[in-house]
């Protein structure tokens, strides 16, 4: 945050504040309302042209009152299938085409489920294709996914609910 105090104009970016605990969350506020800190050895840093400032959140807890009226507010959906399949090839290249699409169409499927803690997101995707590449899978097959839903899950209800309908879940 000093870093774009100093160099205006800039964009910050604090990914996750929902991750942070109380104390910085109080100080981030301070700093939005002022664009300036205070720090007893440097004095007070002021920003000559105010940030840009982009806050993500998983909304893993709720962010004080304050903070959201200072805010503007974007949610971004999950992209479509075509799309999150042009994200796995241009993130993960080596992931052929066809064990891309197997892997976003069950992905795909799953987030259209409600019995799950935390539905799986574009890096869970990610990662579940990137394991079945690693181990050699070129198609994505019942013991192949049921052997790497650790990469897409990350609880073990939601392991076992996936388990369970992976069969499913595959049938084209």
């Amino acid at each position: 945050m000093l870093a774009a105090l100093q160099r205006s104009p800039v964009v910050l970016l604090v990914d996750e504040v929902d991750r942070a605990d109380d104390e910085f969350e109080a100080f981030l506020l301070e700093v939005l309302s002022t664009y300036q800190v205070s720090i007893p050895e440097l004095g007070t840093v002021r920003a000559t042209t105010p940030p840009f400032v982009v806050l993500t959140s998983n909304r893993t807890r709720e962010l004080h009152d304050a903070l959201k009226r200072r805010c503007l507010y974007h949610w971004i959906d999950h992209p479509g299938l075509e799309r999150e399949v042009a994200i796995v090839r241009s993130r993960a290249p080596e992931v052929s085409a066809e064990l891309a699409r197997q892997v976003v169409g069950v992905v795909q499927q799953l987030r259209g489920r409600d019995d799950l803690e935390k539905p799986p997101g574009v890096a869970e995707t990610l990662d579940w294709a990137r394991a079945l590449q690693h181990l050699g899978t070129r198609e994505l097959d019942l013991e192949s996914g049921a052997r790497t839903l650790g990469a897409l899950v990350k609880y073990r209800e939601d392991a076992d609910r996936v388990r369970e309908a992976l069969d499913r879940l595959l049938r084209p």
